[in-house]
């Protein structure tokens, strides 16, 4: 199987070199990620600019541009080859929730299945090492045939492991609870009066929904949420569609 690996923590993150080192024995692999940290980035991608693709070996490249950039950069040509998956981590921290808005990590899983490639987000809930990726890459794994087979067009599979994961954990398909922020904006004035902002804040809170990925995550399981690429909300959208606006 040809797989291509992307990631929002930097081309150098544990989470994608182990999981390279694993699958590049029985498969092709090739590596486009950006080359430091991008978390955050969202589904930026880069449009007035050029983007820097710097090759390190046979099939890894580094790029300056976003992960996003970095799929599209495969499925438009820069690999001569298509491939059949493609997989954005393993983070380095979950993306639950709506996390997945702002992470980049989903935004290239995102990006390959608007371009017609099956996808994956994988995420470990550790923010700190010892990083536990044993048994999230032989999941993985084990499963790449199972993952591709149940893909269509519509969605990606967003992936989360338990930090404390051993082979007691088991899959649960979920869905994306809505998480909790209490991030702050702090800021401070520089010598010569330009204002300089920052965001900072404790890890999210969630709610404790049953079946959603933040519960599964809690109980020590593995959550899988396939993620719709299509943003509809037809019980919302009745609402509107029932609502009496005044015309122009």
């Amino acid at each position: 199987m040809k797989i291509l690996l992307t990631n929002d923590d930097g081309i150098d993150s544990p989470g994608l070199q182990e999981l390279k080192k694993a699958l590049v024995e029985e498969h092709e692999i090739w590596v486009i990620a950006p080359e430091g940290n991008r978390s955050g980035s969202s589904h930026s991608i880069t449009l007035h600019a050029p983007i820097r693709m710097k090759r390190l070996s046979e099939r890894d490249y580094s790029s300056d541009g976003s992960p996003a950039d970095c799929v599209m950069m495969a499925c438009m040509g820069f690999l001569r080859e298509r491939m059949n998956l493609v997989i954005s981590g393993i983070n380095l921290g979950p993306n639950l929730g709506t996390d997945i808005v702002y992470s980049g990590t989903a935004a290239a899983a995102r990006q390959a299945a608007l371009m017609g490639m099956p996808a994956l987000a994988c995420s470990l809930n550790a923010f700190n090492p010892p990083f536990h990726l044993k048994y999230p890459i032989e999941f993985i794994s084990r499963n790449l045939k199972l993952f591709c087979s149940l893909w269509d067009k519509d969605h990606f599979l967003n992936i989360n492991f338990p930090g404390n994961i051993n082979e007691d954990s088991s899959p649960k398909v979920t869905f994306p609870t809505r998480r909790i922020y209490k991030d702050k904006l702090y800021r401070f004035k520089a010598p010569n009066g330009d204002m300089y902002c920052y965001i900072d804040g404790p890890i999210p809170d969630s709610e404790m929904e049953e079946g959603s990925d933040f519960r599964t995550i809690q109980s020590g399981n593995i959550s899988l949420s396939p993620i719709l690429i299509h943003p509809a909300n037809h019980e919302i959208e009745e609402r509107y569609k029932d609502a009496h606006f005044v015309s122009l």
